[in-house]
């Protein structure tokens, strides 16, 4: 992601989200606009732990079965920042928060993110232990002359 990206998306949200809390709150009122968020939190907290919960059962048996818990992984990954959305106080974060917490909706996202994803390898650029000969060698070395050592 570019840092203008970044950028608008930081200026965008909160704008967004003091839009809709403005909106609502007109509607509702204050209280029950202020209720509301805190209640999208309590539960989006309760949800979050029956999925982490579950997510990690999941990686432990693929654990005890030989293999390597990847999609558990990125779930977890998943719940930490629906976690962080839902904490964020605000309709919008809470409604993306929510949707991270629908589980074949989030390994569809995963697995998007995953197709597209650019995977770099760095390969050392000089040579060395890898790369064939070296000037630089490894060792200890004492100084005969050196009083110390007699």
């Amino acid at each position: 992601m570019r840092l203008s990206s970044l950028f608008l998306l930081f200026l965008v949200v909160p704008l967004l989200e003091i839009y809709l809390l403005i909106k609502i709150g007109g509607i509702i009122g204050a209280l029950p606009t202020v209720a509301m968020v805190v209640l999208t939190s309590v539960v989006g907290s309760v949800l979050i732990r029956q999925q982490g919960f579950s997510t990690l059962q999941r990686a432990r048996q693929g654990m005890q079965g030989g293999q390597l818990p990847a999609m558990e992984m990125l779930e977890g990954v998943g719940l930490l920042i629906a976690g962080a959305l839902l904490l964020t106080p605000g309709f919008f974060t809470d409604a993306v928060g929510f949707l991270l917490l629908v589980p074949p909706l989030r390994r569809r996202l995963i697995l998007n993110l995953l197709r597209n994803a650019v995977v770099v390898q760095s390969r050392p650029q000089g040579r060395g232990p890898r790369g064939g000969d070296s000037n630089t060698f490894e060792g200890e070395y004492w100084d005969d002359d050196d009083p110390r050592i007699r």
